[in-house]
């Protein structure tokens, strides 16, 4: 029987939803490997990542399928596992280290996206932001996280030409600022395929009975904080009207993406649309969450793969 090894970041003993998460992650595409022939391992990756993924050089494993999202809750230290895999010429699933690097940081994710002319928002050092507009409406970002870490309703804010404390009591290195898209919100994933990448259907964000003061985004609680308003009034829906001047926006913005990051495997491009049906790509996201009620999987099924055909086409796409 074919041999494979799933890798995850283990889970902290104070771990929040957001990182239990990829234990999830773990178990469904352990499920699936093994009703495609595979025996499968797996293995928790930890700050000892050094000796961990030297020990995995030489095995038996056809494959690594890498779930790990962070070491040691450092996100911008990702790339360090596909550069190990590299290293040892170790077979692994999903973005290569070029793709981890780069889209892990969204500054410097902006500044390529920008170079090549995918559009984008823009964008200032929190330094600067004395600089911003007037009534103009922005949102703090973090550099580094991803899953709606460190994003909250107070994130959104209309700056009234003084720089509000949240902002001041940030540093360039870890945050930014962008203009703020105040218009629908889509997720659209996309996977690797025989012809060359497949742009899955579009998923928006509906923010159901959101108040004035509460910002329509995915924040932490609508994303992660079952019970809160935001959880419960945030949902995912596949929209079967959009027109075809805005399926062309997106699916070129997210094209762009994966030739320009050289993504592989899967990913997730996250946009914001305007009133005219222009599209502002947020980040693109290399190794998305793929748990069984993630957008990733969502998406997929929607378009009509099982669970077994996303996973092969993942698997039949490794970096080698």
């Amino acid at each position: 029987m074919k041999e494979c090894l799933i890798i995850y970041n283990e889970p902290s003993p104070d771990a929040l939803p957001d990182e239990l998460d990829v234990l999830d992650q773990v178990n469904f595409i352990g499920e699936t490997l093994q009703t495609l022939g595979y025996d499968v391992s797996r293995r928790g990756i930890t700050d000892n990542f050094f000796q961990e993924i030297s020990e995995i050089a030489g095995s038996k494993y056809e494959f690594i399928f890498n779930l790990v999202e962070s070491v040691g809750k450092k996100a911008e230290i990702l790339y360090f596992i596909p550069a190990l895999l590299n290293m040892h010429h170790i077979p692994y699933t999903g973005c290569p280290l070029e793709a981890t690097f780069i889209t892990g940081s969204k500054v410097l994710a902006r500044q390529i996206m920008k170079a090549g002319g995918i559009p984008v928002a823009g964008g200032y050092k929190v330094s600067e932001a004395d600089r911003l507009t007037p009534g103009r409406k922005y949102i703090l970002k973090p550099v580094w996280e991803d899953g709606s870490l460190g994003i909250t309703e107070e994130s959104v804010f209309t700056f009234d030409g003084t720089v509000p404390e949240i902002v001041r009591e940030k540093n360039d290195r870890h945050w930014f600022v962008e203009d703020f898209i105040d218009g629908r919100e889509f997720n659209v994933s996309v996977m690797s395929g025989p012809n060359g990448p497949e742009v899955l259907p579009p998923a928006e964000m509906l923010f159901h009975d959101y108040p004035g003061d509460i910002p329509r985004i995915v924040s932490y609680k609508a994303k992660w904080v079952e019970g809160t308003f935001q959880y419960e009034n945030s949902k995912r829906n596949f929209p079967g009207d959009l027109s075809e001047r805005l399926m062309r926006n997106i699916s070129e913005a997210v094209l762009g993406c994966w030739n320009t990051f050289g993504l592989k495997g899967y990913a997730r491009v996250d946009m914001r649309v305007d009133e005219n049906d222009n599209v502002f790509v947020l980040e693109a996201n290399a190794n998305p969450c793929i748990s069984p009620d993630s957008g990733f999987i969502s998406a997929g099924l929607h378009a009509g793969y099982t669970h077994a055909e996303i996973i092969s086409r993942i698997i039949n796409d490794l970096n080698k």
